[in-house]
C-alpha cells in the first residue's frame, strides 16, 4: 500500500481519507456560519431603516409605522386577490370553451351513432333480398333510383321507402 513519509510521520490511505473528511466538515461548518449571518443581516437592516424613519417622522412614530404596515398589507392583499381572481376567470373561460367544444363533438357523435343505428335496424327488419334497397331508402334515395339499382319493381321500391320513413319516425 502506498504511503507518504513527512517529518517522520507515515501518511497512508486511511489518514488521507480522514483528512478529507475533516476538510469537508470544516467547509460545512463555514457554510453554516455564513448562512446564519445572512439570516440575521436582513433583520438588522430592517431595524435600522425603521429607526431612521422614526427619527425623521414629525408625528407619532408608532402610529405612522402601524398605518404604513396596514396600508402595505391591504395593498398586497388587494393585488394578490385581483391577480388570483383574473387567473381564475381566465381558467373558467378556458374550461367553458373546452366544455362547449366537447358538447359539439358529443352531439356530432350522437348523430353519427343514430344514423348507424338506423342503418342497422333497417337491415335487421327487412328481408335479405331488400336489404340494399332499405339501406338506400334510409340514405335518402328516391324510389326510381332504388328500383333501377336493386333490380326491383318501382312499386316495391316505393314500399321500401315508405317502410324506411315509418321506421325513422
Amino acid at each position: 500500500m502506498p504511503a507518504l513519509e513527512l517529518g517522520g510521520m507515515t501518511l497512508g490511505l486511511r489518514e488521507g481519507v480522514i483528512g478529507l473528511i475533516a476538510l469537508v466538515a470544516a467547509y460545512m461548518l463555514f457554510v453554516l456560519l455564513r448562512m446564519l449571518l445572512l439570516r440575521n443581516r436582513p433583520a438588522a437592516s430592517e431595524k435600522t431603516v425603521s429607526v431612521e424613519s422614526i427619527a425623521e417622522s414629525p408625528e407619532t412614530p408608532a402610529k405612522g409605522l402601524a398605518e404604513a404596515d396596514e396600508n402595505w398589507a391591504q395593498a398586497s392583499e388587494g393585488l394578490a386577490g385581483d391577480a388570483l381572481r383574473s387567473g381564475l376567470e381566465q381558467e373558467l373561460a378556458q374550461m367553458r370553451d373546452e366544455v362547449d367544444a366537447i358538447r359539439g363533438e358529443l352531439a356530432a357523435l350522437r348523430d353519427d351513432m343514430q344514423h348507424e343505428l338506423a342503418h342497422l335496424r333497417a337491415g335487421q327488419t327487412v328481408s335479405p333480398i331488400y336489404g340494399d334497397a332499405m339501406q338506400m331508402a334510409v340514405s335518402g334515395y328516391d324510389p326510381a333510383a332504388i328500383a333501377e339499382r336493386c333490380g326491383i319493381a318501382r312499386a316495391e321500391a316505393e314500399l321500401v321507402v315508405a317502410l324506411a320513413k315509418s321506421q325513422e319516425s
